[in-house]
């Protein structure tokens, strides 16, 4: 078992400088702490989202770090010249010295990418085809390609990653179906389902890696997302969570209710902290009682990686910072050999 971070950078209240300062200290907080990577969102025209180019920000996280991996999670691939963006992971590979992981998608959010001119129809066609040329461009020292969306003959291309043939990928899955391609292709998955609806997906995924004859233990991370507090007492961590939710959830909504649209079914949480504790995909308490929760979750999804949400809402530093101290000293050591199946 394994422990990462994700986090939105969503707005906190804070002028955004110092939000930014902050979110790089808690960096370098992981990076002593011994988490594995830092995974960071992509989200436009929404507080959901203050830092909606990650490789801006994960370029300077790189300078501030030294173990810790990092990587968005994800791209949103029609809203970038898949050119463009593969000498952008290039760079970003040999900047942190081959400590990228390169999240890809089409965007979870139709408005958002609405908003670039993009018609949210043809965001997965879009979204095959740059993933194909990105591909390609990593291979390759030219790239030629006919698509519907994209078409290159002989395109230079210069640049290469340091670790070949390219970054570990990571895929985001709302179904077991989805996983079929991505355990063939051999990419890391993550989810932010509950539990047992989690077990479909890595049930079908070790399933797909057996059929295809690969090393059970060389299996690639299928990974939880959960916000997660920690405080000496659950009566603590749960007042501190219920006013950071508070804030996370207004800023998570607010396009859409800009927009006057509801949220897919695949992407809602509970309105209050209470209710997305109920369903697992929140975990508050003292380190005796997220440890317990978290291996009781390991235990019913199957999962092999913990994606921690530290940092949302209103949380300050000190208090983003104290839950990951604990759960780097007082969580992850009794977890780390947890067996996972």
């Amino acid at each position: 078992m394994r422990f990462g971070v994700f986090d939105h950078i969503d707005a906190s209240g804070e002028p955004l400088a110092e939000l930014f300062e902050n979110r790089l200290k808690l960096a370098e907080a992981y990076d002593r702490l011994g988490l594995y990577a830092l995974h960071v969102a992509e989200h436009h025209s929404t507080p959901l989202g203050m830092s909606p180019s990650p490789s801006v920000f994960l370029a300077l996280a790189a300078q501030r770090t030294r173990r810790l991996r990092l990587g968005p999670l994800v791209y949103t691939l029609p809203l970038y010249h898949p050119l463009r963006l593969a000498e952008e992971i290039c760079t970003l590979d040999q900047l942190s010295g081959g400590r990228l992981e390169l999240g890809v998608g089409r965007g979870v959010s139709p408005l958002e990418i609405a908003a670039f001119g993009v018609e949210p129809a043809k965001s997965q066609a879009m979204y095959l085809e740059a993933y194909q040329v990105v591909m390609k461009a990593f291979a390759s020292r030219s790239v030629s390609f006919r698509g519907e969306h994209y078409q290159f003959d002989d395109a230079p291309f210069i640049l290469e990653p340091v670790q070949k043939p390219h970054p570990p990928l990571w895929y985001g899955v709302f179904n077991a179906e989805s996983t079929e391609w991505a355990a063939g292709a051999g990419v890391n998955v993550v989810t932010n389902l509950p539990a047992a609806a989690v077990r479909a997906i890595t049930d079908r995924y070790r399933g797909r890696w057996a059929k295809l004859g690969r090393d059970p233990k060389r299996i690639p991370f299928m990974g939880m997302n959960r916000h997660v507090v920690i405080a000496e007492t659950d009566r603590e961590a749960m007042e501190i969570g219920r006013r950071a939710y508070r804030r996370w959830f207004a800023n998570f909504t607010n396009l859409w209710r800009r927009r006057e649209v509801p949220l897919p079914a695949n992407i809602a949480y509970s309105e209050d902290f209470d209710g997305i504790v109920q369903s697992g995909q929140a975990i508050a308490g003292s380190p005796r009682t997220v440890r317990e929760a978290i291996a009781r979750q390991a235990a019913e999804s199957g999962v092999n990686y913990v994606l921690a949400r530290l940092a949302f809402g209103d949380l300050s530093l000190e208090e983003s910072l104290r839950s990951a101290q604990l759960l780097a000293q007082a969580v992850m050591p009794e977890l780390a050999a947890m067996p996972v199946s």
